[in-house]
C-alpha cells in the first residue's frame, strides 16, 4: 500500500464514518443515557421491578452502541492525524505501521457498519431457530442435523447460549425436526438472514456407491419477543396436541405424554415443545414460540406491503445458500452472490463473514 491508496482509504472510511454517525446519533444517545441516570436516582423507579429491568437492559445496549461508536471514532481520527503527521515529517516507519494496522482499522469500521444494521426493534432479541429437513429421508435429515451443530457452534464462538426447545430424531441417523433458542446480544439480528432453504451437494455416507446427493432443509428464525409485545392468540385459535417425548437426553423420554404441539389453524403455524418433564411448562414455552413465530409473519406482511410485493414472494420457502462439497468445495449465498471456499470452517460456525454480508448486501438493494 502507497501513500496514495491509505488517502484513499481514509477518505472511503471518513465517508462511512459519517454515514455511521447520522445514524447512530450519539448525541441522543448521551441524552437518553443521561435521563435513565436521573430516573434511576428517583427511589420510586426501582419500586416498579419489570419496568426497571427494562430500562437496564436499554441502557446496557445504549452504552455498548455509544462505546463501539468511540472507539471506531477515535480510531479514524487517530490513524488521520498520524498519517498527515508522519508525511510531513517523512516518517517511513510510522507510515508503514500505519499500512499495517489499515486492516484492523477498515475491520473496525465494518463492524461498526453492521451494528447500524442491527438496530431493529427486535434484532437485539433472542432468536428462536427451528430446523427442518426436505424430502430425501436419512440425507436431509442428517444435513438438518449439519446446520443445528453449525448453528451451535456459531454460539459457542461468541458466548452465547443454546437451549433445546424440540429435539426428534431421525430413524438412522439426523433429525427430523429441532427448535433451540440461542440467547446473545444481537442473537436474532444477526440469525434472522438465515430464514430461507439451505442446500447441501456432497458424496452421500449412506450410500454404498459414492454417489453425489443434493439435500435441502429449511430454517425458520424468530426472535424471542417481549411480553410487552401483545400479541393475542385466543384459545379458539389453536389445536394442541400431546405426544411423548423422543429427544435425545430426556429423563421422561416415551413415558409421558408431556411433549405438546400447537397449530395456529388461521396460518397453519406449527410449533412443538418437549424440553421439560412438566406439560403445562412445554405449553407455555411452545406458546411463546407461536406468539414470536406469527410475530416474524405480520413484520414479514408489513415489509411486503411497504415493498408493494405479495407475501408469496416474501416467503422463506426459496433457496438462499448453497453448501457443496463435490465435486469442488464453495458456500454461496444468492443474495450477497458472495463465495467462500473453507466449507469446513463455515460448518463448524465461521459464519460471521457471510452474515455480515448479507446484512450489508440486503441493506444496499
Amino acid at each position: 500500500m502507497d501513500n496514495y491508496e491509505y488517502t484513499e482509504l481514509l477518505k472511503n472510511i471518513a465517508i462511512k464514518m459519517k454515514n455511521i454517525t447520522g445514524v447512530v446519533e450519539p448525541e441522543k444517545l448521551g441524552a437518553r443515557l443521561q435521563e435513565i441516570q436521573e430516573l434511576e436516582n428517583n427511589q420510586d423507579f426501582w419500586n416498579d421491578a419489570d419496568n426497571a429491568a427494562k430500562i437496564q437492559k436499554e441502557k446496557t445496549q445504549l452504552q455498548r452502541k455509544l462505546e463501539k461508536y468511540n472507539v471506531a471514532k477515535d480510531a479514524v481520527e487517530d490513524a488521520q492525524e498520524l498519517y498527515e503527521m508522519a508525511k510531513e515529517e517523512d516518517d517511513s516507519e510510522s507510515l508503514e505501521t500505519l499500512y499495517e494496522d489499515a486492516p484492523t482499522l477498515e475491520g473496525q469500521i465494518r463492524a461498526m457498519e453492521i451494528e447500524v444494521l442491527l438496530s431493529g426493534e427486535t434484532d437485539a432479541n433472542n432468536a428462536i431457530v427451528s430446523i427442518h429437513p426436505g424430502a430425501g429421508g436419512t440425507e436431509s435429515q442428517d444435513w438438518a442435523e449439519m446446520l443445528l451443530r453449525m448453528y451451535k457452534r456459531w454460539a459457542e464462538r461468541r458466548g452465547f447460549k443454546v437451549e433445546v426447545l424440540d429435539y426428534q430424531t431421525g430413524e438412522e441417523a439426523g433429525i427430523k425436526d429441532v427448535s433451540v433458542l440461542i440467547k446473545g446480544e444481537n442473537a436474532y439480528g444477526y440469525l434472522k438472514v438465515e430464514n430461507g432453504i439451505h442446500r447441501l451437494v456432497r458424496i452421500s455416507p449412506f450410500d454404498s456407491n459414492a454417489k453425489r446427493h443434493t439435500s435441502f432443509a429449511s430454517v425458520m428464525v424468530s426472535p424471542e419477543i417481549d411480553d410487552d409485545i401483545d400479541i393475542t392468540i385466543e384459545d379458539k385459535d389453536i389445536r394442541v396436541d400431546t405426544y411423548r417425548s423422543s429427544g435425545a437426553g430426556g429423563q421422561h423420554v416415551n413415558k409421558t405424554e408431556s411433549a405438546i404441539r400447537l397449530t395456529h389453524i388461521q396460518t397453519g403455524v406449527v410449533v412443538q415443545c418437549q424440553n421439560d418433564r412438566s406439560q403445562h411448562k412445554n405449553k407455555a414455552t411452545a406458546m411463546k414460540m407461536l406468539k414470536s413465530r406469527l410475530y416474524e409473519l405480520e413484520l414479514e406482511e408489513q415489509k411486503a406491503k411497504e415493498a408493494g410485493i405479495s407475501k408469496s414472494e416474501i416467503g422463506w420457502g426459496h433457496q438462499i445458500r448453497s453448501y457443496v462439497m463435490q465435486p469442488y468445495q464453495q458456500v454461496k449465498d444468492t443474495r450477497s452472490n458472495e463465495a467462500y471456499s473453507n466449507v469446513s470452517a463455515i460448518l463448524d460456525g465461521d459464519i460471521d463473514a457471510m452474515i455480515e454480508g448479507v446484512l450489508i448486501a440486503l441493506n444496499r438493494s
